[in-house]
């Protein structure tokens, strides 16, 4: 079988570039290889049907459409289930979930949540990593600590909100405000104000997106992944999330970031105030 790899066309001073793990099959230096896009890819829906047939059919909550998962992270996520089977002792779920199931080379940030398992996590782990080649983030849960996850921390919500599991998924929940927890949460995002000319584009994204989580959570209680996206670029008046990512971002962006870290900060005073938890 052909070697292939999923990866994006980034933005370079000069020229456009592809980045490529150094951790793989084939494609060594001085090789010539072919560009193909992904979307629409005959080939590519076929692989997925090849894995529907195979008896592999996981759940998907906020990803549309099968065939918008590329078939190599659907074997990267059979290979993941098959592996945390071995370390569960009992009935359990897992749960796939981080930019690892956005569209393009998004590889290392991968949360692995296995669900109701008396789970051996460090094995899971170390077996990713030994035969898949990629480090996760794995976490055991119970139901009740699942679902009081989802009911006061936004970060849960958002995660849970574009995810893939093994078995189906109930959400039932009633989201509950903790404001003295989302006060320590929201401290996380201050660093952006405080270190704003070194931090490079990903940690500016990642705490713009957990600002902006708290700020839609502490007024909503029930926020989503794709919400807390299309706020952002409407709050920054900015087209795509490429331009934090690739830290293009200048010092109107650390003003409107400021403005929106003041009110939430406010809301979140507000509501410790009036006797929230």
């Amino acid at each position: 079988m052909e070697s292939q790899i999923i990866a994006k066309v980034s933005k370079g001073s000069n020229m456009n570039q592809i980045y490529l793990p150094k951790n793989r099959s084939g494609m060594q230096p001085g090789e010539y290889v072919l560009i193909n896009i992904l979307a629409n890819n005959p080939a590519h829906t076929l692989e997925i049907e090849k894995a529907r047939k195979a008896g592999f059919k996981p759940y998907f909550y906020g990803l549309g459409k099968l065939k918008q998962i590329e078939p190599i992270k659907l074997q990267i996520i059979k290979n993941i289930f098959d592996i945390s089977s071995k370390f569960v002792q009992k009935e359990f779920n897992v749960i796939i979930t981080g930019s690892f199931l956005d569209s393009g080379f998004n590889f290392n940030d991968i949360d692995v949540i296995i669900l109701e398992g008396d789970a051996d996590m460090g094995g899971v782990e170390n077996e990713i990593i030994a035969k898949l080649g990629i480090k996760p983030h794995v976490l055991a849960l119970s139901k009740e600590e699942f679902s009081q996850g989802l009911a006061s921390d936004p970060v849960y919500q958002t995660m849970i909100s574009r995810c893939i599991s093994k078995n189906r998924l109930i959400f039932n929940f009633k989201p509950r405000i903790n404001a003295k927890f989302l006060d320590l949460h929201l401290l996380k995002s201050k660093a952006l104000i405080d270190n704003f000319e070194i931090l490079n584009g990903k940690e500016k994204y990642y705490l713009t997106f957990n600002l902006i989580s708290i700020y839609l959570f502490v007024q909503n209680g029930k926020i989503t992944k794709d919400i807390v996206e299309k706020t952002i670029k409407q709050e920054f008046e900015i087209k795509t999330l490429e331009e934090i990512k690739e830290n293009l971002v200048e010092n109107y962006f650390l003003n409107k970031y400021k403005t929106i870290y003041n009110k939430t900060f406010n809301l979140i005073m507000e509501k410790i105030h009036n006797g929230s938890e």
